[in-house]
């Protein structure tokens, strides 16, 4: 009888030991999602500077979308991507309703070999593109409302193919 008792009192010990064993083991650093770069943080931080003064203090529309399509491109990860996407966006916008102290032609991008310049209608869809993304992807962005009211002067967000 005393060894039965044991016995069991031994297989409920393991029973209930075992599985904050296990538990304790699984763990094992960080998500890697969230590591980031240290260096590649660092050059998209000093991007996001420039990009806001030009967007903020020059009103180079044209500038701040070059940097911030950097950023975006290079970087997805960023700790500040959100304000990224929201400058990109502005930027687009502003440039379709040829704001600022750039020219809009001055905003050139390349189909292959071919370089081309942006109509108004696609610098709308690009803004439309971005703000879009940052109220679906980062709903809890400080960035979320301005692109809200941006998204609604322009008609709303981007189409899903």
């Amino acid at each position: 009888m005393k060894k039965s008792l044991s016995i069991v009192v031994l297989l409920l010990t393991i029973g209930i030991c075992a599985p904050v064993v296990t538990a304790q083991s699984t763990v094992r650093g960080p998500d890697p999602s969230t590591l980031r770069d240290p260096e590649l943080e660092k050059d998209s931080m000093h991007n996001l500077e420039v990009a806001r003064n030009y967007f903020k203090l020059k009103k180079a529309y044209v500038a701040a979308l070059k940097r911030t399509e950097e950023i975006i491109a290079g970087n997805p990860t960023f700790t500040r991507i959100d304000e990224a996407l929201y400058m990109a966006g502005a930027s687009s916008l502003w440039l379709a309703e040829n704001k600022g102290k750039q020219k809009a032609s001055l905003y050139i991008s390349f189909d292959g070999t071919t370089k081309k310049t942006l109509t108004p209608d696609e610098f709308r869809e690009m803004g439309r593109d971005y703000l879009t993304r940052l109220v679906n992807d980062y709903p809890d962005s400080s960035f979320r409302e301005q692109a809200e009211e941006a998204l609604k002067l322009v008609g709303g967000g981007a189409k899903k193919p």
